[in-house]
């Protein structure tokens, strides 16, 4: 049976892919782009590889927190969303517009509440 906590951890997921989403579209209609760099050098397909698969991540893991028992999916939350939030606090001052860096410290602001509530429900707190 899903318990209540593994919906929002979910739906925590899902909010950050639309946050993630959302800047893109915002970056693309900006102008703030240029095809075929990131960060304003050129990237290689090896680089375009690791940017899909950290996207990938809050995909998986909406679909993963809904099926996989704890304590393994709580602790795969909390190691997954410290991950991208280091990745994004590493990375907001490379972003130019201020639309950009709010909707990084929003992602940055699910993926605590992940860890939060991850935490919680694996310690019975929740």
């Amino acid at each position: 049976m899903i318990e209540d906590v593994q919906i929002i951890l979910s739906a925590l997921w899902i909010a950050l892919m639309f946050t993630y989403l959302l800047g893109d579209v915002l970056r693309i209609f900006s102008g703030d782009f240029v095809p075929g760099e990131m960060a304003g050098t050129k990237a290689s397909q090896r680089t375009w590889l690791l940017a899909a698969l950290l996207m990938l991540i809050p995909i998986v893991m909406l679909f993963l927190s809904l099926v996989v028992p704890n304590p393994w999916i709580g602790w795969l939350n909390i190691v997954l969303a410290v991950l991208l939030l280091i990745v994004n606090l590493v990375g907001v001052r490379s972003y130019p517009g201020y639309y950009d860096r709010f909707l990084i410290i929003v992602g940055c602001v699910f993926n605590i509440f992940t860890v939060w509530y991850a935490w919680q429900w694996l310690f019975g707190l929740i």
